[in-house]
């Protein structure tokens, strides 16, 4: 029996007008207000409030994003049985990419330490996360403000070169840990490169840190040196741990380490300004030794390393008098004092009181806390630390930056002694 639509009858001509042509049906599968994906504006045959047959939040199998053309977002044809305006012959034949990981893009590695996000403008980024707190009216916690308050300072830009040199009067108090973990917050964080330099005459332990990728030392960059035209040159000469961190070991063969001048440090400096943002070194205890006096002329500054103990705290006081007693008292300003635990429980001074103390003379003090890692002696690798220790260093890194733009034109690198440079 044919049903006639009651909209179709004709009054004036008291008669029923004959049904419309069936339309012909679009294949199945778009949700409700989503674009057809085989033509740009089709309409949706199945009507708002269409359920969506993969349930909500079904991920689209081609990508946050894609364009409305009928073509996936990365720009792929489709396959060869699908023609674009037209449906598919058997709509379950139809085949996609296999559904990525959650946002449809490559998988981007977490920015270390947690002090901050990325600055790049993709949607995970620091600025993209600000502005979807600002819209929803959300303020930032009292942590994260203070990580990314962190992550700014440390980021901050250098002008030219930045050099870094780190002491102590007593062995064994952890001035190579604080060296590579200093260097690597700073390399992990910074575009620009970040180098340190093992310039401890007496068998100095800075290549052991980081893993070994070229079996040349401070000596043989100091013989390659008539021969480096490129970064590539002097990469060839050092050792690059995770987290990009480079390192120049020092001279295996303490006869010869001994032979390191204040000529010598000043040509490996002069070097290696030239293709780091950042160089670190990594001294000996004697700072009566020939090429502290380099090390000191080229410094911007100090890293005064010391344990929480008596004979520690004397020492790295006694380093901050001879220090002023020898031209050096405006590097005493501009000194961070780092107490580095070597062992586990509570120090054997009053921290508070040695904390004031430094800092009637000093910019600043940092507690690195014990770490079984670090204990360890071995390579350093930032995310095995415990998180007060990584804070520690993060902290110890920033307070660092905060110095670079006030550097800016401070001195530049001296030129090499007559007869030093090969070009």
């Amino acid at each position: 029996m044919t049903r006639f639509d009651p909209a179709r009858f004709d009054g004036a001509n008291s008669a029923w007008l004959p049904p419309e042509p069936a339309r012909p049906t679009e294949p199945t599968g778009s949700t409700a207000g989503e674009a057809y994906p085989y033509g740009a504006g089709r309409a949706d045959p199945h009507g708002a409030g269409h359920a969506d047959p993969h349930g909500a939040g079904h991920a689209d199998p081609y990508g946050a994003g894609r364009a409305n053309d009928g073509r996936p977002g990365d720009g792929r044809p489709f396959p060869d049985h699908t023609r674009q305006g037209s449906p598919p012959e058997n709509d379950a034949a139809r085949e996609f990419p296999p559904p990525g990981p959650q946002g449809h893009g490559p998988a981007r590695r977490a920015a270390p330490l947690g002090t901050g996000p990325s600055t790049d403008a993709s949607p995970r980024s620091g600025a993209w996360r600000r502005a979807v707190d600002a819209m929803l009216g959300r303020r930032a916690s009292v942590t994260e403000v203070r990580r990314q308050n962190l992550h700014d300072r440390i980021t901050q830009p250098v002008t030219g070169d930045y050099r870094i040199a780190l002491l102590s009067l007593k062995g064994g108090v952890g001035k190579t840990t604080v060296t590579v973990g200093l260097g690597s917050v700073l390399a992990s964080l910074r575009g620009d490169n970040v180098v340190a330099v093992d310039a401890n005459p007496d068998f100095g332990t800075l290549g052991e840190r980081v893993p070994r990728q070229t079996t040349s030392t401070v000596r043989d960059l100091l013989a390659a040196r008539p021969y480096i035209r490129s970064y590539a040159d002097v990469r060839l000469h050092t050792s690059q741990s995770s987290s990009r961190l480079e390192v120049v070991a020092g001279e295996r063969d303490p006869a010869a380490s001994e032979a390191f001048t204040d000529r010598d440090y000043r040509a490996v400096v002069e070097t290696l300004c030239t293709h780091y943002g950042i160089v670190l070194t990594d001294c000996g205890t004697g700072i009566m030794h020939s090429a502290m006096d380099g090390v000191l002329s080229l410094a911007h500054a100090l890293v005064l390393v010391s344990s929480p103990a008596v004979d520690g705290a004397r020492s790295a006081a006694a380093t901050l008098d001879w220090l002023g007693l020898h031209g050096y008292a405006h590097l005493v300003e501009r000194t961070v004092v780092v107490v580095s635990a070597n062992r586990p429980g509570a120090a054997s001074i009053d921290m508070e009181e040695l904390t004031r103390h430094f800092l009637a003379r000093c910019r600043a003090v940092v507690v690195i806390p014990f770490d079984e890692h670090l204990a360890e002696g071995s390579v350093v690798e930032l995310d095995r630390l415990r998180p007060r220790t990584r804070d520690a260093f993060v902290e110890l890194a920033a307070m660092m930056a905060d110095d670079f733009p006030a550097a800016g034109g401070r001195h530049a690198v001296p030129a090499a002694p007559d007869g030093l440079r090969a070009w």
